[in-house]
C-alpha cells in the first residue's frame, strides 16, 4: 500500500506544472477606510469585496507613528497578529509560516518570511493584508490567520546593514552584524544577505547548588555557575525572475555555526567541570516555478533541498579534595539531509469556490554515531550509532467556499504514506498510513466581529535525533535511543472568538481540546536507562487570550497595553508508575503583559513586557526535573532620527530561578534518594542594535 501511494504521488507530482500565485488588488478595511489606497496599473486580482468577508488592509501611513524601518517592524505591528515562522520540521506542508509575500511564501522554508521581510525596506511595501479564515489564491496553510505582503514594482536597489553589541553583567560580550542587499529590475529581483550572527541563553548565571536527602538534610552545599555563547556565519543568495509565461524563484545558503556551553560547581576541595561543544555547518538550496495554467488555474512546483553536519562534545569532570574523578566523555558526529519535491494546482472556479490539489514526496536522512566513555573505558549504548531514512508522500485536496459575503468554510483532505527505516545498532523497518481531514468555518456576524472554528487531525514529524543516544552530564543523565519510536497524531477541535475595536484594538479568546494518541514523553529502558517514545494516549485542553488596547482614549497618546496567556492542561499515564500526570515540558501557563508608547514628536519608540512566571516540569523514570521562574522583565526604547536609520537599546532583567531535580532510589518503590536544586541569579543582559538602510 505505501509504495502504491508513493508511486501515485510521484506521478502528480511529476504531471502537475508549476503556477504562479496571483497577489490582489486593494480593498478598504476599517482601519484605513479614511486613507487612500495606492493606485496604478496592477494585474492583482481582489480577494474580496469588502472588509467583512475576513481580509484587514493595513496601508503604510496606517504605520506612521511607528516609523518602521522594513516591512518586519511593520508586520510586528498589525494588530492581532503573531508571526510564526514555522517550527521547521521535516516536509513543507504545515511546516511553514504564516507569512507571505505577493501572495506566496518563499522559495525555501528555511528563508522565513520574518527574514525575507527584514531586508524589505518600507520605501517598497504598498500594503498588508491580514487574512482571517481564507480568500481566494492564498494557501493558509493550516493557519486561520496569515500576513500576505504586497510589495511594489518599481526598479530599486537598498541595502540594510546593522550591527548589534549584547553587554552580559559578568560574562562573555557578543557582537553581531549584517549586510542585507536587495535589488529590482522591472520584474526581476536578486539580492544576497551576510550575517555574522550570535547565539546565546538569557538564563545563564550563578547560585547556591544545594543537594539535600528526603528529609532535607543537606547532603551537598556548592556554588554553580554557567554560562554560554556561540555564533555563526552564513551567506545566502536570492533570485527571481519571470520564465516561460510564469515565475521562477531561486535561494540557496551555506553557513558554519558553533555553541558552547561551560558550567561550573566549586565548593572548598571541590571542582566539578562540564563542557559541552558544538560545531556544524549546514546549507540549502530552494526553486519554486509558479505559472497560470489559464484564467482561474494556477499552479506551483517546488524543490527544496537542505543539508548539514555536526559534530559534539561533552565532557564532565571532577574533583573532590585530593581524588580525580575519571572523566566522562560523550561525542556526537552526524550528517543529515532533506529532500522535496512538491507540486499544486489551484483553481479559482468562482468568485465564492477556491479548490486546490496536489501532492509531496520527500526523503529525509540522519547518518549519526555517539560514543560515551569513563575515564577512557568505552561504555555500550542502546541505539549508539544508527541511520534514520525515511520515504513519505503525501496527497492532498483542499476547497474554500464563501457561502456569503460573511460565511468562509474551507475542508480539506491529507492522505501521507511513510516508510522509516533504521540500520546500524538496530534495523528495522516501519510504514505508516494517516488519512488528515480538516475543516475550519469563519464567521464574522457584524463588523469588528469574528467567530473561528476547526476540526483536524495533526500528526507530529518526528526527531530523528530521538533515534539515537544522547546525553545532559551536567545532571549525570544518559539516555537511550528509540528505533521504535512513532509519530504523534492530535486530533484538534479549537473555537476562537475576535472582537476589534479603537482601530488597532483587540479581544482574542479561543479554546482548544486535543485527543492524543502515541503521545511522545519519556519511557524506561533496561540497564537504568531512558529514551525517548510514545506513551499511549493523552488529552490537552488549553485556553488562550490575547488583548491590545489603545491608550489614546485615556490620554496616554500614542500608547497601547498589552496582555496575552495561554493556560494549557495536560493528561497522560506514566509509563513507569500507572498514575496520571501532565505530559512533560508543557508550561501550564505563561503571562506576557506589556506597555508601549509611540512619540512621535521624539521619533521615538518604548516598551516593557512582563513575564510574571514561568514554570514547567518533566517526567523520566528515574528522576523529576522542573523549572520554576518570575518577574521576567524586557524594556527597550528605540530612536528613529531619519526614515532610514533606527538606534535601540534593549534590557533584559529577571529574578532568581530555581532548577529542581527530583532522584529516585528506584523505579519500583519510587523513594526519593536525593533532591538537586540550583538557585540562580541569572545575569541582566543590555543589547544596542543600530540599523541604517541606503
Amino acid at each position: 500500500m505505501t509504495k502504491t501511494i508513493l508511486m501515485a504521488t510521484t506521478a502528480v507530482l511529476i504531471a502537475g506544472p508549476a503556477l504562479a500565485q496571483a497577489p490582489a488588488e486593494p480593498v478598504r478595511a476599517p482601519q484605513a477606510a479614511q486613507a487612500p489606497l495606492p493606485t496604478g496599473p496592477t494585474t492583482e486580482k481582489p480577494l474580496v469585496d469588502t472588509a467583512q468577508q475576513g481580509v484587514l488592509v493595513f496601508t503604510p501611513d496606517f504605520f506612521a507613528d511607528q516609523r518602521p524601518v522594513t516591512a518586519l517592524d511593520m508586520v510586528a505591528r498589525v494588530p492581532g497578529f503573531s508571526i510564526t515562522d514555522g517550527d521547521g520540521s521535516r516536509g513543507f506542508e504545515g511546516s511553514v509560516g504564516n507569512i507571505l509575500i505577493n501572495g506566496a511564501r518563499p522559495a525555501s522554508k528555511n528563508d522565513t518570511g520574518s527574514a525575507v521581510l527584514s531586508r524589505t525596506v518600507v520605501a517598497n511595501v504598498e500594503r498588508i493584508e491580514l487574512i482571517r479564515g481564507g480568500a481566494p489564491g492564498i494557501d493558509m496553510q493550516g493557519f486561520a490567520v496569515v500576513v500576505n505582503v504586497i510589495t511594489k514594482r518599481e526598479s530599486s536597489r537598498q541595502s540594510i546593514v546593522s550591527v548589534g553589541a549584547t553587554f552580559f553583567e559578568g560574562a562573555r560580550d557578543l557582537y553581531s552584524g549584517q549586510w542585507q542587499f536587495t535589488a529590482r529590475e522591472g520584474d526581476t529581483t536578486w539580492g544576497f544577505s551576510l550575517s555574522d550572527g550570535v547565539g546565546m541563553s538569557d538564563s545563564t548565571g550563578s547560585g547556591p547548588f544545594i543537594r539535600t536527602d528526603a528529609a532535607g538534610n543537606v547532603i551537598r552545599r556548592e556554588q554553580f555557575e554557567n554560562t554560554a555563547y556561540g555564533g555563526g556565519n552564513s551567506l545566502r543568495g536570492n533570485f527571481a525572475t519571470p520564465l516561460w509565461g510564469g515565475k521562477i524563484d531561486l535561494t540557496a545558503r551555506y553557513g558554519v555555526n558553533d555553541f558552547h556551553q561551560d558550567t561550573l560547581i566549586t565548593a572548598p576541595g571541590v571542582l566539578r567541570e562540564n563542557r559541552f561543544d558544538d560545531e556544524g555547518t549546514g546549507g540549502e538550496f530552494g526553486v519554486v516555478y509558479t505559472r497560470p495554467v489559464r484564467e482561474g488555474l494556477l499552479s506551483e512546483s517546488r524543490f527544496i533541498h537542505t543539508f548539514g553536519s555536526g559534530d559534539s562534545v561533552s565532557t564532565n569532570a571532577a574533583t573532590l579534595g585530593t581524588t580525580v574523578s575519571p572523566e566522562q566523555r560523550f561525542e556526537s558526529v552526524g550528517d543529515s539531509s532533506e529532500t522535496i519535491l512538491r507540486s499544486l494546482l489551484r483553481w479559482e472556479r468562482s468568485s465564492a469556490i477556491t479548490l486546490e490539489g496536489g501532492a509531496e514526496v520527500a526523503y529525509n536522512m540522519l547518518d549519526t554515531s555517539q560514543s560515551f566513555t569513563v575515564g577512557g573505558t568505552s561504555v555500550p549504548l542502546p541505539s549508539a550509532s544508527v541511520k534514520v531514512e525515511e520515504t513519505r508522500g503525501e496527497a492532498f485536496g483542499k476547497g474554500t467556499w464563501r457561502v456569503r459575503p460573511n460565511l468562509t468554510l474551507e475542508g480539506g483532505l491529507r492522505l501521507e504514506a511513510s516508510t522509516i527505516s533504521q540500520s546500524g545498532d538496530a534495523d528495522q523497518e516501519k510504514s505508516f498510513y494517516y488519512a488528515k481531514p480538516r475543516l475550519q468555518a469563519t464567521w464574522t456576524p457584524m463588523p469588528q466581529n469574528q467567530l473561528r472554528a476547526r476540526f483536524e487531525l495533526e500528526v507530529g514529524q518526528l526527531d530523528f535525533g530521538q533515534f539515537a543516544a544522547s546525553a545532559d552530564l551536567v545532571d549525570d543523565s544518559v539516555f537511550g535511543g528509540n528505533v521504535n519510536l512513532e509519530p504523534e497524531q492530535r486530533w484538534i477541535s479549537e473555537i476562537t472568538y475576535e472582537r476589534r475595536f479603537l482601530d488597532d484594538g483587540i479581544v482574542s479568546i479561543g479554546f482548544r481540546h486535543d485527543e492524543i494518541e502515541n503521545v511522545i514523553d519519556r519511557i524506561p529502558l533496561s540497564d537504568g536507562l531512558s529514551a525517548i517514545g510514545n506513551i499511549g494516549r493523552g488529552t490537552l485542553d488549553q485556553l488562550a487570550v490575547n488583548v491590545v488596547v489603545p491608550m489614546g482614549w485615556a490620554g496616554f497618546s500614542g500608547g497601547r497595553i498589552t496582555a496575552r496567556n495561554t493556560w494549557n492542561h495536560t493528561e497522560v499515564t506514566d509509563p513507569t508508575t500507572g498514575e496520571r500526570r501532565p505530559i512533560s515540558f508543557v508550561r501550564p501557563s505563561q503571562a506576557n503583559i506589556g506597555i508601549a508608547q509611540d512619540i512621535t514628536s521624539w521619533k521615538t519608540n518604548w516598551g516593557l513586557n512582563w513575564l510574571p512566571l514561568l514554570s514547567q516540569a518533566g517526567f523520566d523514570p528515574d528522576q523529576r526535573s522542573s523549572f520554576r521562574g518570575r518577574d521576567y522583565f524586557e524594556g527597550f526604547v528605540e530612536y528613529k532620527p531619519t526614515p532610514t536609520l533606527s538606534i535601540r537599546a534593549q534590557a533584559t532583567v529577571w529574578d532568581d530561578f530555581i532548577d529542581e531535580r527530583i532522584v529516585y532510589a528506584d523505579r519500583q518503590s519510587r523513594a526519593v534518594a536525593f533532591i538537586d536544586r540550583r538557585f540562580i541569579d541569572p545575569r541582566t543582559f543590555y543589547r544596542v542594535t543600530v540599523r541604517k538602510t541606503f
